[in-house]
């Protein structure tokens, strides 16, 4: 299954229709594969093999596109970074995956120039800069510079089996380092067909996608694109209001966001259900949404709301629009060909109803992490991937997500999930967003604190709010021992809040 022979068969057969827009770019399916494959024969021409690794540290734009179906075709893989790393950052995930070449944006031109004495497999003739209006540093390549003169017809078979590699995509650091999770075309073929499947996709499907697609998240709609020979709306950032416009111009029907997103689009003076009308799905990706805005797309925008719950090891349960009133609040079910146990400490099955880690095998699952067979073996057990998320299963067999086992707070002995807490703090008109961390605490070990964003327009001091929460949660133990008021949470590029900085920063502040 390679993923590389899609977008020359779109090119055959739908020459003509409209493949990707991206800001005043429209390309049909010919256009885009001539522009990739003078990507793809201009990195061949440099002398960069099937299975060696480039880097992109590129935003939203077409040449991070073009990359992607030029590493598909060529089995070169791909290694894509968040513009969000700092120098340090970067120049470890560089080394770590072995890149022999990056794509970059211009403005990373001066801190490539500092640690390229760093990345001895990086010849200095390919780092490429993207969008550069200056003189590149000594031996940088612009991007223009690098595909002059290379052929837009396709470049020959690579060979590609099931089992070569694609991509290698850095996990967020959410809960610990960075970790390559490697993905073969196998791999990505699955993505294609399951999730065009479970989104009810078809060739005439128009797709929009505002969120960073160096994310796994983006392939979540990418893969089944490519696939169906679909059109593909991509904004080079997220703003609610140009979302909506779009949605609403273009008659889009797929729409992949994460929870901020959703809500930014709700709260939005631009939002109406008229406006959305011609979705046919919008999907909650990278941390489930409160129940509390649940309810409203619901009752806004009904029979269009999907939910997964997805790691980008492989593992996955999706709840269908067609079910998201009947089991709200839960993540879904294991699609086809997927298996899913929750299992206890002790490695038994746990009972419906009874909470315990989420494990689960599959289709999609990555082949390992990127040179540490130690962390692969803790992740994977038997064939069986160890989540590190703690949920139950109803009687009918749906995932109801509780929370991250290593974001569970001990209070006095007894475990208290944040998700039940933020649940609670969601529901007062005041707030807009929250998140629950825990702190240590003299007598009970932890005590659970939120951290609140107020509704533009809004305010309300953290000790009536404190009250009024602790009035409301379900137990004495999982009631707030702080809040603190901020403009917004901190989230990564990907949309995950970062509930280990929240933590360490209250640790810090309220230090002797």
């Amino acid at each position: 299954m390679n993923i590389g022979a899609l977008l020359p068969r779109h090119a055959r057969y739908r020459p003509d229709h409209l493949a990707l827009v991206v800001g005043d770019q429209r390309l049909t399916y010919r256009k885009l594969n001539a522009v990739v494959n003078r990507l793809a024969n201009a990195l061949l021409a440099n002398g960069i093999a099937k299975g060696e690794k480039i880097a992109t540290v590129l935003p939203n734009c077409l040449e991070l596109m073009t990359a992607y179906w030029a590493a598909a075709k060529t089995g070169i893989v791909i290694v894509p970074m968040s513009t969000l790393l700092q120098e340090g950052g970067l120049a470890t995930l560089l080394r770590d995956s072995d890149s022999v070449a990056v794509l970059a944006e211009a403005s990373f031109a001066q801190t490539l120039d500092r640690i390229r004495g760093e990345l001895p497999a990086l010849r200095a003739d390919r780092f490429v800069l993207v969008g550069c209006q200056a003189e590149p540093p000594p031996r940088f390549r612009t991007y223009e510079d690098f595909t002059a003169g290379a052929a837009e017809d396709n470049p020959l078979d690579a060979g590609l089996t099931d089992a070569d590699v694609y991509n290698i995509m850095y996990s967020s650091g959410t809960t610990g380092a960075p970790k390559g999770i490697v993905h073969s075309h196998y791999v990505r073929a699955m993505y294609c067909t399951l999730f065009g499947s479970a989104w009810r996709m078809t060739p005439e499907s128009v797709c929009l996608h505002a969120g960073a697609i160096v994310f796994n998240g983006a392939m979540l709609d990418l893969m089944p694109w490519m696939y169906l020979g679909s059109t593909y709306i991509l904004h080079e950032a997220f703003n609610a209001e140009r979302v909506i416009r779009d949605i609403e111009r273009e008659q889009v029907t797929h729409t992949v966001m994460v929870p901020s997103q959703i809500v930014a689009l709700l709260n939005s003076p631009a939002f109406t259900p008229q406006a959305l009308a011609s979705l046919e799905m919008i999907h909650n990706v990278g941390g489930p949404l409160l129940l509390e805005y649940k309810h409203r797309l619901n009752e806004l925008l009904p029979g269009k709301f999907d939910v997964l719950y997805w790691l980008t090891e492989g593992f996955m349960t999706v709840l269908d629009k067609h079910d998201a009133i009947r089991k709200e609040g839960s993540v879904g079910a294991p699609p086809s060909f997927f298996e899913m146990r929750i299992l206890r400490a002790d490695g038994t099955e746990c009972a419906p109803g009874e909470v315990g880690e989420i494990c689960g095998k599959g289709p999609t699952m990555m082949a390992g992490y990127y040179k540490r067979p130690d962390l692969t073996e803790q992740a994977i057990i038997d064939g069986w991937l160890h989540t590190g998320d703690a949920g139950y299963v109803d009687e009918d067999g749906y995932l109801f997500l509780i929370d991250r086992i290593k974001d569970m707070i001990i209070s006095g002995g007894v475990n208290v999930y944040p998700r039940d807490i933020e649940e609670v703090v969601i529901q007062h008109p005041a707030v807009t967003d929250v998140a629950v961390f825990g702190v240590p605490d003299e007598k009970w070990g932890e005590t659970p604190v939120a951290a609140v964003v107020l509704h533009p327009g809004e305010t309300i001091e953290p000790e009536p709010l404190k009250e009024w929460t602790n009035g409301r949660v379900d137990a004495k133990f999982q009631r707030v021992s702080d809040i603190i008021i901020m403009n917004a949470l901190p989230r990564n590029l990907a949309g995950k809040v970062l509930k280990r900085e929240m933590r360490d920063s209250y640790r810090r502040q309220r230090s002797p």
